[in-house]
C-alpha cells in the first residue's frame, strides 16, 4: 500500500513522457528490486546530462503503477549506499489512470564526474548513458574527466602526438583509442596523453559506436 506518498495529478504528463520511449535521458522501471542495479542508472544519468526514471511503467510503456514505498526506499539506498559520490535524486509521484501511481525520479548531471557505483568486492565502476543503455566508462574516458577538472590553464598548442591524432581524424571519421599508438608509431603513454588532453579540452570526443568507444572530432 502507498501510505506516505502524496501524488499529484499527472496522467497526461506521464503519457507524454512515455510516448518518448526509453532514450538517453529516460528509462522505464516496472519496479525496483536491486539497489545496486538501479545505482548504475543513477551513475549513467549523472555522468551524462542527467535523466529520469519512470517507476511503475513497463518496458512496453504500459502504466502498471508502483505498489509500495519500497521503490522509493530502494532509490534512496542506491543513491546513498552504492553511488560514489552520493547522487541527489528528486522524486515526484504522479496519479495516472485508475489510481495507478508513477514515480518520476530525476537525476541531474553531476557537477564533478565521474560518479562511480560500488560493485561487488568494493570495485568501483562508472557508467554513462548511451541511447537506452548504461555503458561502463573506459579508463581513458575517466582520465579525461579527471584531467578536465585540473585548475591549471591549457594553452592551445599541440604536441607532435596531438597533431598526429588530429591529422588522422581529418582523414578518418573515427579512430580506435586502443590502436592509435600503433597507427601513429607512438608509445602507449604518449598516445594516451594526447587523447586525454585533446578530449579534456573538447577538441575530440568519445563516441560509442558498434559496441565500443571510438574517437571523433568534437561537434
Amino acid at each position: 500500500m502507498l501510505k506516505d506518498i502524496r501524488p499529484i495529478k499527472g496522467k497526461y504528463y506521464i503519457h507524454r513522457l512515455i510516448e518518448e520511449g526509453e532514450h538517453e535521458h529516460q528509462d522505464f522501471k516496472f519496479q525496483i528490486s536491486d539497489a545496486r542495479k538501479i545505482a548504475r542508472s543513477l551513475s549513467a544519468f549523472a555522468n551524462n546530462d542527467g535523466g529520469r526514471l519512470l517507476i511503475g511503467v513497463k518496458d512496453n510503456g504500459v502504466v502498471a503503477g508502483v505498489r509500495s514505498e519500497e521503490d522509493i526506499y530502494m532509490i534512496e539506498a542506491a543513491a546513498r549506499t552504492y553511488c560514489r559520490p552520493e547522487v541527489e535524486v528528486d522524486v515526484t509521484a504522479f496519479l495516472c489512470e485508475e489510481g495507478a501511481v508513477v514515480i518520476r525520479a530525476s537525476i541531474a548531471r553531476a557537477q564533478r564526474r565521474p560518479v562511480y557505483v560500488r560493485e561487488e568486492g568494493n570495485r568501483l565502476k562508472a557508467y554513462i548513458r548511451v541511447a537506452d543503455e548504461n555503458i561502463v566508462v573506459p579508463e581513458l574516458m575517466l582520465r579525461t574527466w579527471e584531467r578536465a577538472e585540473w585548475p591549471e590553464g591549457e594553452l592551445l598548442t599541440f604536441s607532435a602526438a596531438e597533431r598526429m591524432l588530429l591529422q588522422l581524424l581529418e582523414r578518418r571519421e573515427r579512430v580506435d583509442p586502443d590502436r592509435f599508438h600503433i597507427a601513429a608509431h607512438l608509445s602507449r603513454q604518449a598516445a594516451e596523453d594526447a587523447i586525454t588532453r585533446l578530449a579534456s579540452m573538447g577538441v575530440i570526443a568519445f563516441t560509442y559506436t558498434a559496441g565500443k568507444f571510438q574517437l571523433t572530432k568534437a561537434q
